[in-house]
């Protein structure tokens, strides 16, 4: 089997994001949903949620635990905030996912993981909404890729429709092998947990993969260090999303959020330094790299 294509601007430029025209309300920008957070951690969809807006999603939907769903909403007067019941650890009950099947049926895209915790809840409640939820784009992260690998049929109902951004941790706990062997061979694992889930597979490291079920691979070389940082992954996860409800396929999708989100990252570190810029800092950076790809204005 052949390599992974390099991911660069000429490869970008021959494969163009959805273009928005003047007149379009922001319901056909794209409907985005953003599902996690908890207790201990809130700020998780705060920015996998500002990254999907960054990326050009014209509405967007937060659902996370009750007891921090207020404050978030003042944060992020964008979004439509809904607080669902929690678990004794804080994290989101299993039971919420026939509620925010209902509440998520009219997005185009779902981003789900960022920040959960109760690991045993979120593998409850991603199978739940895989089972219920049909004709959506998923963005599968962290905490929702727990013991996703009991899911396969779900996931194959989906058709190739769902993205997964796992590290190399996360990644090894997907196949049930060593994380040494994954980091021995990132692409090959990346293909291999793509063809037997049925979905792309975006192996991130410092050298990210991005893989389709039928084995078409991408590299892009764009990370750094500035960009293990907590929250870094979250942005990734949200920019994906963003770009899946506006209508992005999910490969390009992929490819294109690695890029940008590597492209963020170097951004900040020429302007601030190699370490120390934040992740809530990336998203800003997004609509400033799409436009360097608009084609030109006609006279």
């Amino acid at each position: 089997m052949s390599g992974a294509t390099p991911v660069d601007e000429a490869l970008l430029h021959g494969m163009p994001l959805p273009r928005h025209q003047d007149g379009e309300d922001k319901n056909q920008r794209g409907r985005v949903a953003v599902l996690g957070g908890s207790a201990e951690i809130p700020g998780a969809v705060l920015l996998a949620g500002v990254a999907a807006l960054r990326a050009g999603a014209g509405k967007l939907l937060v659902a996370t635990a009750r007891s921090v769903a207020g404050p978030l909403a003042v944060a992020l007067p964008e979004a439509r905030v809904i607080g669902l019941a929690e678990t004794a650890a804080g994290g989101l009950a299993s039971e919420a996912a026939g509620t925010l099947a209902e509440q998520c049926g009219r997005c185009h895209a779902l981003v789900l993981g960022p920040g959960m915790v109760d690991a045993e809840a979120v593998a409850a409640l991603t199978a739940g909404l895989l089972q219920r939820m049909e004709g959506l784009r998923f963005v599968l992260d962290a905490a929702a890729l727990y013991r996703l690998a009991e899911c396969r049929a779900a996931l194959r109902g989906h058709a190739g429709r769902v993205v997964l951004t796992p590290h190399a941790g996360e990644m090894a706990g997907l196949l049930g092998v060593p994380q040494a062997a994954v980091e021995a061979d990132p692409l090959g694992a990346a293909r291999e947990a793509a063809s037997e889930l049925q979905a792309v597979v975006a192996m991130k490291g410092g050298r990210t993969f991005i893989v389709t079920p039928q084995g078409q691979a991408w590299c892009c070389d764009r990370g750094h260090v500035g960009l293990a940082t907590s929250g870094s992954g979250d942005t990734l996860a949200g920019i994906i999303g963003g770009l899946l409800a506006r209508g992005a396929v999910p490969a390009e999708a992929a490819v294109w959020g690695v890029f940008l989100h590597g492209e963020a990252g170097a951004r900040l570190a020429r302007r601030l330094g190699r370490v120390g810029f934040l992740a809530r800092e990336l998203p800003g950076e997004i609509p400033r790299i799409m436009a360097g790809f608009d084609p030109p204005e006609e006279p």
